[in-house]
């Protein structure tokens, strides 16, 4: 598909990767983009429709649905990761809130807008993975695993909506530079260059984006010799969680990828 004369919606649309994805849109052409955030502000350009939506909030997943009934694009970027291993974390707190957005409300809005797209000519859907879909990064373990069920999802919806011509693509990534990433100390890429790099695999009709080389180094890995991931993990817990007794005191902070 051309992204050219498109029209998309991009959740979590107002700031770090998202906003990176609406400007990419705008530079590749795209005739309008609607920019769904949970608290709406205004925009200066006439081609941008800022939208309410928390894709986790049925009403608003509705609204959006009457609202845009014209998109060709549905980019899947809100999401939120809150830093929580899967034993250490002091609650399951941040496992819930990572399946109920990472999941369940990136499957809402697959659910949601499937029939426009198929209306529309059958478009493009793009859900915003990570490399931790693949493997377990035991540091933000509730993330990784939020993330495995979005790309088992992900597979699953593109079998479904094949028929009706939708493209379903699914972008994979190591550590980005926006708020979401900000406790951690990693090289991280930037969020221009993968939306960018999103944007180049929608027009060559890709199914599957590795946007940044750290997804094209793991994916290598993968072929390679895929247990040599868990063994890293494995090095990297130990050796910064030295103790051997659970700690239950450890503070998680949440970083929410859907903006406003």
């Amino acid at each position: 598909m051309n992204v050219h004369g498109s029209i998309a919606l991009v959740s979590g649309g107002n700031r770090g990767l998202g906003k990176a994805y609406v400007q990419a849109l705008l530079d590749a052409g795209a005739r309008k983009v609607y920019v769904g955030m949970r608290h709406p502000t205004d925009v200066s350009d006439a081609r941008l429709q800022p939208i309410k939506l928390d894709i986790t909030n049925e009403q608003d997943v509705n609204a959006a649905v009457k609202a845009c009934q014209d998109i060709t694009i549905l980019i899947n970027n809100a999401g939120v990761a809150t830093e929580s291993p899967l034993i250490e974390a002091p609650s399951m707190d941040g496992a819930r809130q990572e399946i109920e957005i990472n999941y369940l409300g990136t499957l809402a809005m697959c659910r949601a807008f499937a029939p426009v797209l198929k209306r529309n000519g059958g478009g493009v859907l793009v859900n915003m993975l990570s490399v931790v879909s693949w493997y377990v990064d035991p540091v933000v373990g509730s993330y990784s695993a939020s993330k495995a069920a979005e790309f088992a999802m992900t597979n699953g919806v593109r079998i479904e909506l094949r028929r009706q011509g939708t493209l379903v693509v699914g972008v994979y990534a190591g550590y980005i530079d926006t708020d979401m990433t900000a406790n951690f100390k990693v090289p991280k890429s930037r969020p221009e260059d993968v939306a960018r790099n999103v944007i180049k695999a929608i027009n060559a009709g890709e199914e599957e984006v590795l946007a940044d080389e750290q997804s094209r180094s793991i994916k290598a890995a993968l072929k390679a010799r895929p247990e040599s991931l868990n063994e890293r993990s494995q090095q990297d817990w130990d050796r910064d969680h030295p103790s051997e007794v659970p700690s239950t005191s450890r503070t998680t902070g949440q970083r929410r990828n859907e903006g406003g």
